[in-house]
């Protein structure tokens, strides 16, 4: 019975001691610490957890291409679909996605680059060089297993832009003209 009752208040203060705030809103769950959601298998949100211990404001959401923040075509990134997920957090006082596959796989990370003097000096050469006249409207840093990679979107003039990929040495990609 002692066993019992010790046993009783272990638990309790090690779930008090947690202090998990979990707020449900609709398809997306808001976590003050590295909880996840109940509809997101174990295995993404550990490896989520391990990839990223300081992330804040972490909100699950299954993969939807219709609301990716990014060019898919662009990164080259495996297809998602069904059982996929994509996590928003903020870390160093920055906004970051991430997607994983239901596997738990990482598949990329993006922010935005706030600070365009923060780019590569390769990069920044590339564009004054390559793109003269162009001014930077945004700038998405994209990071996956094997490289970063930086999405710029460039524009002359409403009829004239275009968007890069472009990697850390300054080398293109791909490029993109005005759809």
């Amino acid at each position: 019975m002692k066993r019992t009752i010790l046993s009783l208040i272990v638990v309790a203060t090690l779930a008090l001691s947690c202090g998990t705030s979990t707020t449900t809103t609709s398809s997306t769950t808001t976590t003050s610490d590295h909880q996840a959601l109940a509809e997101v298998p174990v295995g993404i949100s550990t490896a989520f957890t391990a990839q990223y211990p300081t992330a804040a404001n972490v909100t699950w959401s299954p993969y939807d291409k219709v609301t990716v923040p990014i060019d898919w075509e662009m990164t080259g990134w495996p297809a998602l679909g069904t059982g996929d997920y994509v996590v928003q957090f903020d870390m160093s006082g920055q906004k970051y996605y991430a997607w994983y596959d239901a596997d738990g796989t990482w598949i990329g990370t993006t922010s935005t680059l706030m600070d365009h003097n923060t780019l590569p000096q390769a990069v920044r050469d590339m564009i004054s060089t390559k793109y003269s006249g162009y001014s930077i409207e945004k700038i998405e840093r994209e990071i996956d297993k094997t490289r970063t990679v930086y999405e710029v979107k460039l524009k002359k003039t409403d009829d004239d832009k275009v968007k890069l990929h472009v990697s850390e040495t300054g080398e293109v990609l791909k490029e993109k003209l005005k759809d």
